[in-house]
């Protein structure tokens, strides 16, 4: 594994990525593969990843497409909402 990294990194450099690019697309990749293996349960990555979760929740924020998050999972609402959307509906 440390010599494929290697020859990535020194094929970056002969492309003149910038450092900072280069970090910011490993990060990406590192912490959206452990979302995946969490099933998107930011406390879970956070744990795996050791940061804290409010921390992995600023870095994630970076990788929103469409208003939501890439490999995380949507909260579902809770049940009182739900049922407040339920009447609500019902009677409009």
């Amino acid at each position: 594994m440390k010599s494929m990294l290697e020859a990535l990194v020194k094929e970056m450099v002969e492309k003149g990525i910038l450092f900072e690019d280069a970090v910011a697309e490993f990060e990406k990749h590192f912490i959206l593969l452990v979302l995946k293996r969490t099933n998107g349960n930011l406390s879970k990555a956070a744990d795996e990843l050791r940061l804290h979760r409010n921390t992995l929740s600023k870095r994630v924020e970076k990788y929103y497409q469409n208003h939501h998050m890439v490999g995380a999972r949507h909260r579902r609402p809770r049940v009182q909402e739900h049922a407040r959307a339920a009447a609500a509906k019902s009677k409009g």
